[in-house]
């Protein structure tokens, strides 16, 4: 998708006529402007082109965090049930943590919106994030790290079960506004959004006071598409992969560019980690130090071993902290977030890792050989 603004209506058209149809899409909608402009910009495109063959169906995560958002999220009920749209609310139970509380919620929200997904039988969820979104997220994650990025993705697989796509990542929020303000629909202002405790309300704040703040989204965007090129041309010639399980990076690999090293030594850590995201700048550091250095022996970072030796790089996943996996009959799962496995017997299996081996997993009675996944990574995303 181009990195160049596009009106809203311009953006879910070229969205919808996209898709393979039929196709069944869960709509995100907080009751904020931009979920609440995305699910009527979609109404409105899909009753206008029936023969696409989309239906809608819409999610509102309460996440029980403050007063009123039950209250707000019947208020969003009351406006798909106007609309015909199927909705469900899905709340976040539970403790909250008193730490990393943002981090947390994204999390509960999009396992919740699977959740609402699987029920619904959706392809697909689709979420309000706008060109505004995408600007705050490159300022702040230029105040972090010198790594390239483009920010926010306009698409990512969640949990290897669902695609969230983002159809106004390039349309801005005042468009958005204003399509609904000739439509006569209100919104909901979340009082967290004016919270100056978070660091992406103090960033949208300074980025309208000082517009020489702003990064140029279109440079960033080619900047990482060449990246990612290079990334994978790397890949191709100085990686290997044995055995499904121990990655090997050749020395001539080692000896290229430092900013393509970074990048895919990083996706890499997190692919052997099972993580969720590539390590930190402070970890890259580190291992970049380390895998470029002229000695031999071993570091660990990211849950990754990292053994150089004379033949080259090698990587594989620590020993330490790998947890069981317990299927029932007919159950999958993700297996230290790097294999997924499925139970097609009739009794319960486990999965876990063979004590004392860091590489080769032991399969408890009945599963299938698992495969290695990409993990969803918030730099490819993002």
């Amino acid at each position: 998708m181009s990195p160049e603004a596009a009106s809203p209506q311009l953006a879910i058209l070229q969205f919808l006529t996209s898709l393979q149809s039929p196709a069944r899409i869960l709509v995100a909608i907080s009751g904020g402007s931009d979920s609440t402009g995305l699910l009527l910009l979609l109404d409105e495109a899909v009753k206008a082109a029936p023969h696409l063959k989309i239906s809608l169906y819409a999610a509102t995560v309460d996440h029980a965090l403050r007063a009123g958002s039950a209250d707000e999220a019947r208020d969003v009920a009351a406006l798909c049930a106007s609309l015909g749209i199927p909705h469900i609310i899905m709340i976040w139970q539970g403790d909250k943590p008193k730490t990393g509380i943002m981090v947390a919620a994204r999390e509960a929200r999009y396992g919740l919106l699977a959740t609402a997904a699987e029920s619904f039988e959706a392809d697909l969820i689709v979420t309000g994030h706008t060109f505004d979104d995408q600007r705050e997220t490159l300022q702040m994650r230029g105040m972090r790290t010198e790594q390239v990025s483009t920010g926010i993705a306009d698409a990512l697989l969640f949990d290897r079960r669902f695609w969230i796509l983002r159809p106004l990542l390039f349309s801005t929020r005042a468009d958005i506004r204003a399509f609904l303000n000739e439509r006569g629909v209100p919104w909901i202002d979340d009082p967290s959004n004016e919270d100056m405790k978070y660091e992406r309300v103090r960033m949208r704040r300074q980025l309208s006071a000082d517009a020489g703040m702003e990064k140029d989204i279109s440079a960033a965007w080619e900047e990482r598409l060449a990246l990612s090129s290079r990334g994978a041309e790397w890949l191709d010639r100085h990686f290997r992969l044995h055995g499904g399980l121990l990655g090997q990076v050749m020395p001539d690999g080692l000896r290229q560019d430092r900013a393509v090293l970074d990048y895919v030594l990083a996706r890499l850590t997190a692919v052997f980690g099972g993580q969720p995201f590539a390590p930190g700048r402070g970890h890259m550091e580190r291992v970049l130090t380390f895998a470029t250095g002229s000695r031999l022996g071993r570091m660990t970072a990211g849950r990754v071993v990292f053994d150089i030796r004379r033949d080259g790089l090698y990587l594989a996943r620590e020993s330490r902290g790998i947890l069981p996996l317990v299927l029932r009959p007919g159950e999958a799962g993700v297996w230290d977030g790097r294999f997924e496995a499925v139970n097609r017997s009739g009794t319960t299996i486990g999965v876990e890792a063979q004590a004392g081996a860091s590489l080769i997993p032991l399969l408890v009675t009945g599963i299938q050989p698992p495969r290695v996944g990409a993990v969803n990574d918030s730099t490819m995303r993002g």
